[in-house]
């Protein structure tokens, strides 16, 4: 199953100039069980998808809201010449063909 498939919601926004959070927001308890056991969303596989290191991934589930927040740091401080999504917007992609 691919995690697009499994979450209503997969949002990508700055966290200040340095730090992207990603959410993930599920359709149903299983779901988000489903999410938090694969192996692809670990911090280390993350860390690979996106070019950094495992130490600058942080996956924090919610259990109340059946959500996920992936923290992680960014590669160019926001607005850096080269920074080509100053809101961090459109940091999400990667995920959306991740299979869970």
């Amino acid at each position: 199953m691919k995690l697009l498939d499994a979450a209503r919601v997969i949002r990508s926004k700055n966290a200040g100039p340095t730090t992207l959070t990603v959410d993930l927001m599920f359709n149903d308890e299983a779901g988000y069980r489903r999410a938090l056991a694969a192996p692809s969303l670990t911090p280390a596989a993350i860390a690979e998808l996106y070019g950094l290191a495992p130490r600058q991934v942080e996956v924090i589930p919610y259990p109340p809201a059946i959500a996920i927040k992936i923290v992680m740091d960014r590669k160019l401080v926001a607005g850096d010449p080269g920074d080509r999504d100053v809101y961090g917007a459109q940091q999400h992609g990667p995920l959306l063909g991740v299979e869970i």
